[in-house]
């Protein structure tokens, strides 16, 4: 399996008088069309490794990977256009702008990466939320929205330009139960139906176990990494 994202010996140390460890000695490969949980307890490093995967922080040590391109030596613009290109992020606090419409907020990645013009960029927003059923919100800002509608726009921005990965940080976590089940299933979707990588960090040990694999952390390093068995009937 050749590997979209890599982690290779990868450790961040936070510097301080008390220097901080929050990976160490991580080896990862993640390839095509998986569906992967990060788990652990409160301060494992989850969130770190996610970060780490996705360029958002950078190792002290060891080297990221994605699609075989080491991304030690790029330069910000180089690192900016590899997420902007290659990855998708959704997070626990949708982080949408509160300014623009449902709409504009999925066109940012498109606006930033600036392949499409502007015809484009609003149909493919628009035929993104409408996948997700928002069709009816495309104008309506974010505080017009439930928590559930917010990640499901969260989850489109995330798509806009493509990107063959997905990475989750605690995607349902500020979501009852009804609205986690729902950005559940459009994440599974991701990957059966639209053949995307998605990665997730959770602490719901219920919801890791119907995805493919989990990786286990435990203080900053993998102490597990397996994959979870297919249900008899369906995936659910």
């Amino acid at each position: 399996m050749s590997a979209l994202i890599e982690a290779r010996r990868v450790t961040r140390i936070l510097p301080g008088v008390v220097p901080t460890t929050l990976v160490h000695d991580i080896d990862l490969a993640i390839g095509d069309n998986e569906f992967l949980a990060i788990t652990g307890p409160s301060g494992s490093g989850k969130s770190s490794l996610l970060y780490l995967l996705g360029l958002l922080d950078l190792p002290t040590e060891g080297e990221v990977l994605v699609r075989g391109t080491a991304t030690a030596r790029m330069d910000e613009e180089e690192r900016a256009f590899t997420r902007l290109s290659g990855l998708g992020f959704v997070f626990q606090f949708h982080f949408l702008l509160p300014e623009f419409t449902a709409l504009e907020n999925v066109m940012l990645p498109m606006r930033a990466l600036g392949r499409l013009a502007e015809p484009a960029m609003r149909q493919r927003s628009r035929d993104l939320l409408a996948s997700f059923g928002l069709e009816d919100h495309v104008d309506k800002r974010p505080d017009q929205l439930s928590g559930g509608q917010r990640q499901r726009v969260a989850v489109a921005r995330a798509l806009a330009n493509e990107p063959p990965v997905i990475l989750a940080d605690e995607p349902t976590g500020s979501l009852d139960s009804k609205s986690s089940e729902q950005v559940f299933e459009i994440l599974r979707d991701l990957v059966d139906a639209r053949g995307k990588t998605v990665v997730a960090v959770t602490h719901d040990l219920e919801l890791a176990a119907r995805m493919d694999r989990r990786v286990q952390l435990v203080d900053g390093a993998i102490v597990a990494d397996e994959r979870n068995p297919v249900p008899a009937v369906g995936r659910s």
